[in-house]
Formats: C-alpha cells, structure tokens, sequence
C-alpha cells in the first residue's frame, strides 16, 4: 500500500512541475471573464478565502465564512486555539482539560466528530476520535487567521466537514527583501503553570540574470514547550490535571511569478492528566491520563499562469495515543495504545471562461489503525493487535457565477468508501448572495454532506463503553438564509439556519439500569436543528466617540426536535448550546496600554448523572476573561485572568471539574538580524 501510494505521489508532482515549467501564459492576475470591473478590483483587493472549492475573495462568497485575524488572536486572553473559539458564536468549546490539553469542538448543534479541522487547507482530522483533534503543532504567534465555515461544508472541505469546518492559516505571501527574523516568549501563572516558545523567519529573495523575474524563498521555525501542575487531585491525593507538552513547526515557501509551492512539518508530543474525563456512575476512576504524539506533514502548490490553474497537495499525518484508565497502573487495566496514519494527495483545479469560473478535483485518503483495543484481530502479538484500514476516494465539479452584484455558486461532491462495500454517494449544494449596494448584502444556501463513523464509534468497549461496529455514515442537509450589514462605522449580521440530519451517531446511556449502565454507540434516526445567529460590530464607531476601540456582540439559538426517550442521556447530540451570548470590548488606556475583556454566557440542553446517582440539567453560566497588554515596537507585555470571578461551580461536561480563577502573565521579543 505505502509503494503503490508513493508512486503515485511522485508521478503528481511530476507531471505538475512539467505543466509549471511550460506554462506560457502572461496574465498574473487572478480575474473572471467578463463579469464586471467592480468584481475585478475586489477579486485584487480582497482576501481569498476557503468557504468554495474555487478561491473566491471574502466580499464575493456566497457563504458567510467567520475570519478570526492575526489582531483578534493577539488581543484574546487565551494560550491555545481551543481557547480561542470559545469566543466565535456559533461554535460550541467544551473543554475537559485545560490550556488545549482536550477539547470537543463542535458547530451549530453537532458533535467533535462532525468538524473538519484543517490545517493550511489540510485536512488534519484523525479516524480514530475526534476528542484530540486540536491537537496542533503551532503556536498562537504563528497563525495568521482561523477561518470558521458553519453548516455542511462538504463541496469545500470534503464530506467529513457535516456541520462546519475550521481552517488554521498559518502561511502568508511572502515579502520581498532580504529578511530574517528571531522572536522569544515567555509566560507563567497559576498551578505552575510556565510555557517558552521560540520563533525564527529567513526570507530571501533570488534575481536571474536574464530577466526581472522574483524568486523568494522562506523558512520559518517555531517551537515550545509549557507544562503545569494542573488545578485538582485525585482521591488518592495524586495531581490528575497536571499538563506537559512540546511543540515543533517548521514551514517554508516558494513563490515566483509562475508559481507557489507550500510545505510543512509538524510535531506536537504531551501528557495530561485526565481526571475524571470518561468516568461514568458505573466506572469512578479519577486518575486517568493520556499522551499523543502526533506528526503532521504536507506539501501543496499553485500555479498562476494558464487558463487552467492546478491546486495539487499531498499529505502525510501520523498520531499515536496511550489511554491509562488508571495512571501508570497497566496491571489493573491494561493501556489503550493507538497508532494511525492517514496518507492523501489530492488535485484541485479551476478556470475561468464566459460563463463564470468552474473548479473540478479529486482526493483519495487512506486510513489505517492499528490498536490495542479498537478494530479486528490482525495476528499481531504486539502493542497492536486489531486495527483497520480504509479508503475514501471523493471527487467534486463547482460553477461560480460572479456578477457585478451577484454570486452564484454551485456543485456537488461524490464519495465512496472501502467500508461496508459502500457505493458512491452524491451529496449537492448551491450558495447564493447578492449585494443590494455596497453595505447590504443578502445569501442563502442549501447544501449536504455525509461522515464516515469513526474508529472510537465503531469498536471503542471498555469498562463503562460498547461501541457498535456497524453504525452507519451520518448525512445532513440544510438551508440558511440571512443578511449582512458592512459600512465605515460599523457592521452586522443576521442569518437563520434549518439542519436535518440523519442517522446521527451517537453515545448515549440508559439510567435505568443503575450500576449496570454504560454508554452505548448508536445511530439516531434523525434530528432537526433551527438556529439563529446575529452579530454586531461596532469597533469603527467607538472609537470614534469613546476609549472603547472595539465593540463586538454576538448571540446565537438553537432549537432541536429531536424526541427524547425516558431515562436516555446522550453525550452529544441530545447536549447542545440553547443560547450563546459572547460580548468583547478593547479599550485604549493610554498610549502602547490597550485592556480587553471578553464575556461569554451560555446555557446548555441536556443533563448528566452525578457519580452518586442524581440526574442534573446542565445550568447557565458566564465566565468573564480578560487581559491587560502593553505593546511597544520589538516587544510585548501582558497579564490576564481567565475566569476572573472565580466561579467554579459551573459544569460544560458532566462530572468533570472546572478550574476556578487562573492568572498569567508574559512577555515577548521580536529581534531584526
């Protein structure tokens, strides 16, 4: 298998490095045929972002794509992306660990699982679960903006992406001249906390001889490591939330006037306690712990002369995992030990003609685990006796229509899988906007998408779990329709949104049966979702009138019909944010002296069993988070405090304890050589 997928990559980069060398058209400039020198000049002018197959800038998408900056980012009083997108509405952050440590991210009512996560527009979502997912190899420095793609996504991000995707951009143009840079940062707090982290750019333009022709070349290497003590104990007096890890990111880019080529190399290796994370009324076990290594590895490249332009990839991730029930005691219940490696190389392509811009492509993705407890026997004595493997191949075709006011964008995917003799499965969409005038644009969309069970939902069973191996793939179809408000001053949007998925997967457990209960893998029938999103900026505006810089308010509701049985509690899909209200404000106290406060109020539907037997609805909650910056040329200074009231008798997942107030302060350097 590994041979046959070598030979294929080679023969791709092959036949796309000729197609780059014999590329002879003269027109740089990325621009549709005949449609208007308004959407020309925004073609240019604007950013491209992700929310279509074919690079579409973000006044033009059809489909309202959420872009946390390079800014946002550096003003949040956070220490990971998870973190982060506790404060992008319409995405549910529920945190079992810690400083990113282990988080389930979902989107508009969905689960961790129904989430593509990409990096640099790879996908990096590991089969086996969806709960380390997050797992990145970058530091918040490094990243340039997170883009944040709600409802099916299946015709951008390929089928597993059922509710939304999020895409970590951490490659930006390169500059001209001759640059190298050095950046050091340091940080510590609460609960021992501490965390270094070193970053290094080279950027260095190359001329030939004969012509004027620009080639620039960039490296940039980043790397950490943090650790902390973590804020609770086990019974037994042990530190069961204590945290360690390190991280090492090295990318680099080659950029002329005929074409990119874009590649990195990722490692990220750290332990936690986990507590009680998957204990259970039947199973009290509160010092678990767990280590993930995980490797991350891509190359991709674009053409810029042509008609036709070529968008090929190939990639390689690799994540091992060691579950321990209970925390260096194998002889009491042996490890969970996981490796898996997934290979992929895809080909996008699109060209523009009369009739708009048309994309086209395909991916074929392998995964294979190997495990200690998850897949079927393969006569392996080892740490690695079961495991799985399959193949997902998908191809997709898209039109995009860009008028002077109008976008329409249209297509659909196809996906087959190995597993189960699954046939192909076609899954379409189209995505509408129109621009009233220049501050008033209206959208809507329907689309659909499916996800392949992972490997956790297929075989995980052990004391407290039984999974079923035959689960069905998930589908969901959903419409949106709304508007978005833009102007010097101010900004807005409002959009309403209906999901309707089927044979959703989940974990669910029956209570009646007491001591004898246990979490069950399953396939609902369906679930109908209806949400609200609205969002108001008015960061220009203030500014203007007050200290207060930045003034940002979002809320979001989510109604599910889903019938609930009697005695039946569900991990996920029965557990959803109801409402969501996230308010920030930044205000300048003096000059290089900004503070920011983020507040975040949220009440969820479902309940939990307590370890003693009692059935509780989860309650609202708010949490306050702020941080104090002072920013000068070179250098930066900050102090934060996360949870700054102290409340510690909120739950976001059941029977798991939340760390009360947490305090951190920092600085980093930015050196010129």
């Amino acid at each position: 298998m590994k041979k046959v997928w070598i030979t294929i990559i080679l023969s791709i980069i092959c036949n796309v490095c000729q197609s780059y060398a014999h590329t002879t058209a003269n027109d740089d400039n990325i621009q549709p045929a005949d449609t208007g020198k308004i959407a020309r000049e925004v073609m240019l002018d604007d950013i491209d972002v992700t929310g279509s197959r074919a690079p579409l800038t973000h006044s033009q998408a059809a489909r309202m794509v959420t872009v946390m900056t390079r800014d946002d980012i550096a003003k949040a009083p956070v220490q990971s992306v998870n973190d982060l997108l506790k404060y992008a509405v319409g995405v549910d952050v529920r945190q079992r660990g810690t400083l990113g440590s282990q988080t389930d991210i979902s989107i508009r009512g969905g689960t961790q699982e129904q989430v593509a996560i990409l990096l640099n527009g790879i996908n990096i979502c590991d089969p086996q679960t969806g709960h380390n997912t997050l797992d990145l190899p970058c530091q918040l420095s490094e990243i340039v903006r997170i883009e944040v793609l709600e409802g099916p996504a299946g015709r951008a991000y390929g089928t597993s992406s059922l509710v939304g995707a999020i895409n970590i951009v951490t490659i930006s143009k390169a500059e001209t001249g001759k640059d190298a840079r050095v950046g050091v940062e340091m940080e510590g707090g609460s609960f021992g906390y501490a965390r270094a982290g070193i970053t290094a750019r080279l950027s260095s333009p190359r001329h030939r001889n004969s012509d004027t022709t620009k080639r620039i070349i960039e490296n940039r290497f980043s790397g950490g490591y943090s650790r902390s003590d973590g804020f609770s104990r086990s019974k037994a007096g042990n530190l069961n939330t204590d945290y360690s890890g390190a991280k090492a990111f090295y990318q680099g880019s080659y950029d002329d006037e005929s074409v990119r080529v874009d590649w990195h190399l990722g490692l990220s290796d750290r332990g936690w306690g986990s507590g009680t994370f998957y204990a259970t009324p039947r199973w009290q076990a509160d010092d678990q712990y767990e280590h993930t290594t995980k490797i991350f590895s891509a190359i991709h490249a674009e053409t810029k002369r042509g008609t036709l332009r070529l968008r090929p990839a190939i990639y390689w991730n690799h994540n091992r995992d060691r579950y321990e029930g209970y925390r260096g005691k194998p002889d009491i219940l042996k490890y969970n030990n996981n490796k898996c490696d997934v290979y992929g190389v895809n080909i996008n392509s699109y060209f523009d003609w009369m009739a708009g811009r048309t994309a086209f492509g395909a991916e074929m993705r392998n995964e294979d685990l190997r495990s200690g407890n998850l897949g079927e026997p393969k006569h392996d004595s080892g740490k690695y006796p079961l495991g799985i493997n399959r193949t997902n191949t998908s191809a997709y075709l898209e039109h995009n229509i860009l008028l002077r006011n109008l976008t329409l964008s249209a297509g659909l995917v196809a996906m087959k899988s190995n597993q189960s003799d699954m046939g192909w499965q076609v899954y379409p969409g189209v995505d509408f906007s129109y621009r009233l005038n220049g501050q008033i644009k209206v959208f809507a969309s329907y689309n659909s998408s499916l996800r392949l069970p992972s490997f956790t939902e297929m075989y995980y069973k052990l004391q407290g779990y039984a999974a079923n191996p035959h689960l069905k793939p998930e589908e969901m179809r959903a419409v949106e329709i709304g508007t978005q408000y833009l102007s010097p001053i101010l900004s807005a949007k409002v959009a309403l949104w209906h999901h309707h998925g089927k044979n959703m997967i989940d974990w669910i457990m029956d209570t009646s049966a007491g001591d004898q209960s246990e979490w069950q893998s399953v396939n609902h029938t369906k679930i109908n979702a209806t949400g609200i999103e609205t969002t108001l900026d008015l960061s220009p505006l203030m500014s203007r009138i007050s200290p207060v810089t930045t003034l940002r308010l979002s809320y979001t509701y989510i109604d599910q019909d889903k019938e609930k049985e009697p005695d039946i509690v569900s991990q996920y899909a029965l557990e959803y944010l109801r409402h969501k209200f996230v308010a920030e404000a930044q205000t300048e106290i003096c000059k290089n002296l900004t503070l920011g406060i983020h507040l975040r109020w949220q009440d969820r539907v479902g309940q939990y069993t307590t370890f003693s037997g009692e059935v509780n609805d989860y309650r609202p909650f708010a949490i306050i988070d702020t941080r104090l910056t002072w920013n000068q040329k070179g250098y930066q200074v900050f102090a934060e405090a996360n949870n700054l009231f102290d409340n510690r008798h909120y739950v976001d997942f059941g029977n798991v304890p939340q760390p009360g107030i947490w305090f951190i302060a920092g600085a980093s350097v930015n050196i010129n050589l």
